[in-house]
């Protein structure tokens, strides 16, 4: 686990994760044309308050959303399989 600064809306803030989850928050930051401190903010602005957890355990879960959409992109088998189950 380490501690990264970024800085949300104009206020520093600290966010713990681990070096594997800063990386590919990184990549995905690049891989959509904006800094990582404008992907951030933006996971934080539509974070559900509701759901409860901080920051760090949202950028977690946003990753693993990201990386599964883009499995089932990649798969055509895959793809397959989610429309049969939304279709139940």
């Amino acid at each position: 686990m380490k501690k990264y600064s970024v800085s949300l809306h104009g206020h520093a803030t600290s966010i713990s994760l681990e070096p594997e989850f800063w990386q590919q928050i990184c990549c995905i930051a690049a891989t959509r044309g904006q800094s990582v401190a404008s992907l951030i903010s933006e996971i934080d602005d539509n974070r559900d308050p509701h759901k409860g957890g901080g920051l760090s355990r949202t950028l977690r879960l946003f990753i693993l959303e990201y990386l599964l959409q883009k499995q089932l992109e990649n798969s055509p088998k895959l793809q397959q399989q989610d429309r049969r189950e939304s279709d139940s």
